[in-house]
């Protein structure tokens, strides 16, 4: 797994009970900042360890495989969004 050097959140909580989470990833190539919805406020290292794993597993699944294949379609993560800052 490919070590992020400066990831910071925030979180708020939803009138639904569930917590949203915006973090930003701090990094001087390429900077980044998303959203993750969780069911319950969590520690900080919890979360960290969550948006890490869940990068990890986006950047597994779109590494070398063809944009325009049907075959291996990635499973949209509809609690996780990342966009480029």
């Amino acid at each position: 797994m490919e070590a992020i050097d400066k990831i910071s959140v925030t979180q708020k909580e939803l009138p639904s009970g569930n917590c949203q989470v915006k973090f930003f990833i701090e990094d001087e190539r390429k900077p980044q900042y998303g959203y993750l919805l969780v069911n319950e406020p969590k520690p900080v290292g919890e979360i960290i360890a969550e948006i890490q794993e869940r990068l990890e597993r986006r950047r597994m699944a779109t590494s070398g495989l063809n944009p325009f294949s049907v075959m291996h379609q990635q499973k949209e993560d509809n609690n996780f969004y990342l966009y480029s800052a």
